[in-house]
């Protein structure tokens, strides 16, 4: 899809006020995040993200409309400033054409990069069930290879596999944690959802689903 329908795809939902638009480009969480900015300028705010479609190969988030008085200000300001978004007119935050954000928008949208990151990452995070089962499967490999290797070959291979699993598992918690630190540092605050995963809202916003996700 192109950046123009992915655009007009957006801004059409806005139209609407739509008290939830969901954001699904293909691509990298750099283009969701770019997306999510600019109905952050429509008096959207950020709801969550997660991966779907074939494989999760596919980042959806999702932005909740703000009912606060200076999210409607922001609206009107922008629909002033910008008449003709999604028809060729320039666009809140982004480059003419492209999903690049402007010099004055980066930092916004690094900071929604950091927020779908975090979100999408939590599939990828074992929980210490899923680490039993990550090393279960390896015990298992190892037995399977057992019928036509050699026993050393076959615990070299089973460990390698564990190793791998233990390293990747790793990587993950040690990169989200770097990205919760920004986050903490640019003044969001860390919650527990309803099924007890770690997630970041600005001062004053409650978790997604509630009547009002904004209320203080």
């Amino acid at each position: 899809m192109s950046v123009e329908r992915h655009i007009a795809g957006l801004l059409q939902q806005i139209a609407r006020q739509r008290d939830i638009v969901e954001i699904a480009p293909q691509g990298s969480t750099a283009k969701a995040a770019a997306l999510a900015q600019v109905a952050e300028q429509y008096g959207y705010s950020y709801g969550m993200a997660y991966r779907t479609g074939f494989r999760n190969s596919l980042v959806q988030v999702r932005m909740y409309r703000d009912p606060r008085p200076d999210a409607r200000v922001r609206e009107a300001a922008t629909i002033t400033a910008h008449p003709q978004a999604g028809n060729g007119g320039t666009v809140p935050g982004l480059e003419q054409g492209s999903l690049k954000p402007l010099p004055e928008a980066a930092g916004a949208v690094a900071v929604l990069k950091d927020l779908v990151t975090f979100d999408v990452m939590a599939l990828y995070i074992a929980d210490r069930s899923q680490k039993v089962k990550g090393y279960l499967a390896c015990a298992v490999l190892t037995v399977i290879l057992l019928i036509d290797r050699s026993p050393i070959e076959a615990v070299a291979s089973g460990g390698a596999v564990a190793l791998l699993f233990t390293v990747a598992c790793e990587a993950g918690a040690i990169r989200r944690r770097k990205i919760a630190q920004r986050l903490t540092a640019a003044g969001f605050l860390a919650v527990r959802d309803e099924q007890g995963s770690r997630r970041f809202l600005r001062p004053g916003q409650q978790l997604p689903g509630h009547a009002n996700p904004f209320a203080a």
